[in-house]
């Protein structure tokens, strides 16, 4: 797939362009840590299912609130709405995490494009029905004062952002690409940067130069820690075409 191209290719490491073919750069021998263990997704996505759910369960006792079916005697109203917005988004956000690493271990298919949209937008969908429909009750209560009304409305949908923003995968990675790298790449090492999203099969590749610490484990490893595709250069130097890169 990753062919000689005439676009600029920035490093998804440091940020500079770096020229095709150019010449790894000379640096010191970086720190090489152990990747974590890959992990069970299932405990992954049993625990964003109850997460979810209790998000659901907070928006819930939030409309109780707004209509008047539960008081606490000892907050206001307005702040037993945003309490409980908080909670609400806490656990979309933990939730959106854990399915995405779940689904960085194990991926949907690409031959099945419905299932595959809605296995990388879960986060997204679960955060815009926890609080899209609170947001509309609010703005159509014409019981609540003009004050909580205009703050708790303005933090839901700061929260309804915050929650959309982290619960959408901007590395996702399909079942095909998984099997193409491991296919392509098996057992051997790869490295990563703390902050890089792309793996290397190099470690003294010239997009890591500015990394003292690298970790270094397998394909499965790396894809788990949120680098789905494989450094351009690496891939032109190793003659790899078969695994999605950086400069794709």
């Amino acid at each position: 797939m990753a062919q000689k191209k005439e676009h600029k290719i920035i490093s998804a490491d440091t940020g500079e362009q770096v020229k095709p073919g150019a010449a790894p750069k000379p640096q010191a021998s970086p720190n090489l840590k152990p990747a974590k263990e890959v992990g069970n997704p299932k405990p992954m996505r049993i625990g964003a299912v109850c997460l979810w759910a209790a998000a659901i369960i907070f928006e819930v006792l939030a409309v109780l609130v707004l209509f008047g079916k539960i008081h606490m005697t000892f907050l206001p109203v307005m702040w037993q709405l945003i309490v409980l917005i908080v909670l609400d988004l806490a656990c979309v956000i933990i939730g959106s995490q854990l399915w995405k690493k779940a689904n960085h271990i194990d991926p949907a298919s690409e031959a099945n494009p419905t299932k595959f949209w809605l296995w990388n937008n879960m986060g997204v969908i679960v955060c815009v029905v926890a609080f899209v429909p609170l947001v509309i009750l609010m703005l159509a209560n014409k019981d609540l004062d003009k004050k909580t009304k205009a703050i708790c409305t303005v933090v839901a949908v700061i929260a309804l952002l915050i929650g959309g923003l982290t619960g959408y995968d901007f590395n996702p990675v399909s079942a095909e690409q998984l099997d193409a790298a491991v296919e392509a790449l098996g057992d051997e090492q790869v490295y990563w940067a703390p902050f890089g999203k792309v793996y290397h099969t190099h470690e003294d590749c010239s997009s890591l130069n500015q990394s003292e610490t690298l970790t270094v484990g397998t394909v499965e490893q790396a894809v788990a820690a949120g680098r789905t595709r494989l450094c351009y250069f690496c891939a032109q130097q190793d003659n790899i075409t078969t695994v999605v890169t950086d400069g794709d």
